[in-house]
């Protein structure tokens, strides 16, 4: 069996799905689609057919047989080999027990906040957290729903795991947004004096801008 990189949860997931059964494409698609792990895996035909010959290339699953539905095109379907097993536990074994960096798009956004002013900042954080807000009021209902039908919680734990760190994310926002608006937050002063000279055509040279933040830097006499 050739290496092959495990940066694409969507192939665990086809790994997971033939774990159970045999399938073809289309069924491992509405599978996971009913049971709402699209949520979870960014999930398209496209990227599924490519992952599915990926990892049959690899050796990790197999065609085992054909079906045709009426008219339709025929269909493979696929069965986890041996060492396609294997690698699915070795995989989920990785991602439970190693934290990995990731790179999330709020976190970059974080990086750059100084290129927007301290008010703009502050209504955007706000809008951002209505949003969340609503999300999670979303995933709520949902895991009221499942525990209504009585489904056990394992098969909520992404649910469960999305609304911990959305609340977390909340709390954040809040924080940040309030201590800016307050002028809690370090540095605001400073901050609003660099925006508003960026937006008048007047941004500050390097050596001006070093200046500007050493003199921030020195405590009051």
């Amino acid at each position: 069996m050739a290496a092959r990189s495990r940066s694409n949860p969507l192939a665990l997931a086809v790994l997971a799905l033939l774990w159970e059964r045999p399938m073809h494409p289309y069924e491992m698609s509405m599978t996971l689609r009913e049971r709402r792990k699209d949520e979870s895996v960014k999930l398209n035909f496209g990227s599924l057919y490519s992952v599915v010959d990926s990892l049959v290339k690899h050796g990790l699953i197999e065609a085992a047989s054909t079906e045709r539905d009426g008219n339709r095109p025929t269909r493979t379907v696929y069965r986890l080999t041996d060492a396609g097993a294997t690698e699915a536990i070795d995989w989920l074994t990785d991602l439970v027990r190693t934290p990995t960096k990731e790179f999330p798009q709020f976190e970059a956004a974080l990086s750059f906040l100084p290129l927007l002013g301290p008010d703009d900042v502050v209504r955007l954080l706000r809008l951002r957290q209505a949003t969340l807000e609503r999300t999670l009021a979303g995933l709520r209902a949902g895991m009221d729903e499942s525990a209504a039908m009585g489904l056990p919680a394992i098969f909520t734990l992404e649910s469960a795991y999305e609304i911990a760190v959305l609340n977390a994310e909340v709390e954040f926002v809040v924080g940040l947004a309030a201590s800016i608006a307050d002028g809690s937050f370090e540095g605001v002063p400073l901050w609003r004096e660099l925006h508003e000279r960026a937006m008048a055509g007047g941004r500050l040279t390097p050596d001006e801008l070093a200046e500007a933040l050493a003199s921030y830097a020195q405590p009051p006499p």
